[in-house]
């Protein structure tokens, strides 16, 4: 199938068969889809938890309001953005293109220096609503990869996240939880799966100039 094909295929799953679970290969492969997303700058001003435990997972469902997608799923992975963004993160960035590119570092100085700026330039607040964007676009990369995978999944937004960071103990990690999305695969009695798509005209929603 075509990704066009397979973007038709997905949907919002609202139940999971919690006797189905991904393999450790398919887990992986979403892993490895989501570390490979654009961000800005390449920073990855995000870190991803990866949570199984079931009791853990009780524990945020609750904080998200009783959707039971979060137990019933094969995972719950939760984007959280970095709270501390900072030109020792731009450091350690910079020490990693030049490792990984083989390059001098002071080659990197006027990049350097110019990521540094841009987020000096940054109240706190400011900082971490682009690190949300930042895991959104992650996110997106999730969503696709699983429906070319044939993965279910489920983007969601509503949850408390200051009992996310409480539950999960993301304050000692310096991060904050930023948008949560169960993986897994559909029940067979999941009604919303055989609902038509729903979306604007290409007419309504494009604007050629």
């Amino acid at each position: 199938m075509s990704l066009l094909d397979n973007l038709k295929w997905r949907y919002a799953t609202k139940k999971f068969d919690s006797n189905k679970k991904l393999s450790a290969e398919q887990l992986d492969q979403l892993l490895s889809a989501i570390q490979l997303a654009p961000s800005s700058y390449g920073l990855q001003t995000y870190k991803i938890l990866v949570v199984a435990d079931a009791e853990i997972r009780q524990q945020l469902t609750a904080a998200a309001y009783g959707q039971q997608q979060l137990s019933e799923a094969s995972q719950l992975l939760v984007f959280a953005s970095e709270t501390t963004i900072d030109e020792a993160m731009v450091n350690a960035y910079v020490d990693n293109i030049a490792a990984t590119r083989n390059m001098n570092r002071s080659d990197l100085a006027q990049y350097e220096q110019m990521m540094v700026g841009t987020i000096d330039r940054l109240a706190q607040d400011q900082k971490i609503a682009w690190s949300h964007k930042q895991a959104y676009i992650a996110l997106g990369v999730l969503m696709s990869a699983a429906a070319d995978l044939h993965i279910d999944a489920c983007p969601m937004e509503g949850f408390d996240a200051g009992k996310f960071d409480e539950i999960l103990g993301l304050k000692e990690k310096g991060l904050t939880a930023s948008v949560i999305a169960p993986i897994g695969f559909r029940a067979a009695d999941d009604d919303y799966a055989k609902l038509a798509k729903v979306r604007r005209s290409k007419e309504e929603l494009f604007i050629h100039i």
